[in-house]
C-alpha cells in the first residue's frame, strides 16, 4: 500500500469527522474533496489545493447566475461547462475543474439557492481540502536511499559499459548486448523524476544535489551512446585502439569515484599528443579508423569536462576531509 493512499485515508477521515462534528450539512463531500486534494509533493499540493479552492470559488459563483436565471435543468449543467470551463483553464485553474464541477453539481443536487448553501459548500471546501494540505505537509516519504541506492546502480552500469568498450577497442569481434546501456537510461531516467520530488518536498532552501548529479548523468549518457556509434566503425584491431583501451579500463574505475580524479584526463592528453607524434597514416583505410579514434577521444573528453563540472575535485575532498579530521 502507497503513502498516498495512506495519507488520502487519513485525510478523508479526519474532513469528514470534522464536517459532521461541527454539523455541516453532507459532511462527506469534505470527505470526497480531501480525495482530491491529496497530491505527490508538498509544492504541488499547495499549487493545486490553491488552484481547485478558488477554481470552486468562481465556479460557484458562475454555477449561482446560471440556476438563478436559467432554473435547475439539465441542459444548465451543459451551459454551464461550455462558460465555466474555459473560463477556468484561461484563469490558470485548470486543475480545480474536477472539483468545482463536484461543488457545482452539489448545488445543483439541491435544487435551491442562499447564502447559506454558499457558505457550506465553502466550509467543505475549507475542511476537505485543508486536511489534505496539511496531511501532505506533515509526511512525505523520504527518498535519500533509494537515491543513493541509484546511483550506486549507475554508476556501476557506467563501469560495465567502459568496460565493454575497452574489450571493443582490443577486439573488434568483442559481442555485448548492451543491456547495461538500456538499463542505465532506465535508471537515470528514474533518478531524475524521483530527485525532482524530493526538490518539490522542501519549501525552504531547497538542495539541488541530486538534481544536478542525475542531470550530469543524462548529459553523460547522451556522450556514452554517441561513443558506442564511433566504437561500432572501427572493425580491424589497431595499436592505437590498446591505447584507448587503457582510457576506458581507468575511465571504469574513476565513475566509480564520488570525486573528479582527472586522472582519466591526464592520460587522454598523453595520448593526444602521441597521436600527434604519429606518421602520417599508409592508407585510406588506416585514415579512417584512426579518425574514428581520435573521434572517439574528443567525445571522451566532452564526457569528462561534464564530469569536471558537476563532480568536487579530488583535492578538494581531500582538503575537507583534513579539515574534519
Amino acid at each position: 500500500m502507497g503513502f498516498r493512499v495512506i495519507k488520502t485515508a487519513v485525510a478523508t477521515l479526519l474532513a469528514i469527522f470534522t464536517a459532521d462534528a461541527l454539523g455541516i450539512e453532507a459532511p462527506l463531500s469534505a470527505g470526497l474533496l480531501a480525495i482530491l486534494g491529496v497530491d505527490v509533493t508538498r509544492k504541488r499540493s499547495l499549487m493545486t489545493v490553491s488552484s481547485r479552492f478558488f477554481a470552486s470559488l468562481l465556479g460557484l459563483l458562475m454555477a449561482f447566475v446560471l440556476f438563478y436565471f436559467l432554473g435547475f435543468h439539465f441542459w444548465v449543467l451543459a451551459v454551464y461547462i461550455l462558460i465555466a470551463f474555459p473560463i477556468l483553464s484561461r484563469a490558470h485553474f485548470k486543475d480545480g475543474i474536477v472539483t468545482s464541477s463536484v461543488v457545482v453539481f452539489r448545488v445543483f443536487g439541491g435544487e435551491a439557492l442562499s447564502f447559506h448553501i454558499l457558505l457550506t459548500q465553502v466550509e467543505l471546501l475549507i475542511i476537505g481540502l485543508g486536511y489534505a494540505t496539511l496531511v501532505n505537509f506533515i509526511y512525505m516519504p523520504k527518498s535519500e536511499s533509494k537515491l543513493r541506492q541509484l546511483r550506486s546502480e549507475i554508476e556501476s552500469l557506467f563501469a560495465v559499459i567502459f568496460k565493454q568498450m575497452a574489450a571493443s577497442l582490443r577486439d573488434p569481434y568483442h559481442v555485448w548486448d548492451g543491456k547495461e546501456l538500456i538499463e542505465a537510461s532506465k535508471r537515470v531516467e528514474e533518478g531524475r523524476l524521483t530527485a525532482h520530488r524530493v526538490l518539490e518536498n522542501q519549501m525552504m532552501n531547497p538542495d539541488e544535489t541530486w538534481s544536478i548529479y542525475f542531470y550530469m548523468r543524462s548529459q553523460q549518457l547522451e556522450r556514452v551512446e554517441y561513443m558506442l556509434e564511433l566504437l561500432s566503425r572501427v572493425y580491424q584491431r589497431m595499436p592505437q585502439g590498446e591505447v584507448n583501451a587503457m582510457l576506458f579500463d581507468q575511465l571504469s574505475e574513476d565513475v566509480l569515484n564520488e570525486v573528479y580524479t582527472g586522472q582519466t584526463e591526464e592520460m587522454l592528453h598523453e595520448l593526444e599528443q602521441y597521436f600527434k607524434k604519429m606518421e602520417l597514416p599508409s592508407s585510406r583505410e588506416e585514415f579512417e579508423l584512426r579518425s574514428t579514434l581520435l573521434q572517439l577521444c574528443r567525445e571522451l573528453d566532452t564526457y569528462l569536462q561534464i564530469a569536471k563540472k558537476h563532480k568536487k575535485p579530488a583535492k578538494v575532498l581531500k582538503l575537507d576531509q583534513s579539515l574534519n579530521d
